[in-house]
């Protein structure tokens, strides 16, 4: 296994581990890894500086059962969100605030916001959440 950094072509970055290089280049060429933050499929191998083994050594058998389950948890958070909301994609601050105020009808929905919108959509009083946003399949 091995443990690559990527980013997407917004700028969020992230760790995916593959079996190897090769697997990680043939989910890459068909599109199979989404950032986890916004979904976009575009993502490329980051700097990454060099891992120092610890002297823990591995994740216990609990530790990756904890993961594998909270891993779980959340996939099954993004299929609520999906099922029972609106995608709006980049265009969520926009809406989100056309809601609040009035100006739309209220409706749930989800996409993406940059962390300057969420800053300013929070001191205007909108209610929203961040959620981590896991890829589907088998990244």
């Amino acid at each position: 296994m091995i443990l690559f950094d990527l980013r997407c072509q917004a700028g969020h970055s992230f760790e995916a581990w593959f079996r190897d290089n090769a697997t990680y280049e043939a989910q890459a060429n068909a599109g199979d890894i989404a950032c986890p933050a916004c979904g976009d499929r575009h993502v490329g191998k980051a700097p990454m500086a060099p891992r120092i083994a610890r002297s823990r050594g591995r994740a216990s058998a609990e530790e990756t059962k904890q993961a594998a389950e909270l891993y779980r948890k959340l996939s099954d958070l993004r299929a609520q969100v999906e099922a029972n909301s609106d995608y709006v994609g980049p265009r969520f601050a926009e809406e989100a605030r056309r809601i609040h105020y009035g100006e739309t009808e209220a409706r749930n929905i989800h996409g993406e916001a940059t962390d300057s919108e969420a800053s300013e959509l929070k001191d205007e009083g909108v209610k929203f959440a961040r959620i981590p946003w896991v890829p589907r399949g088998e990244n």
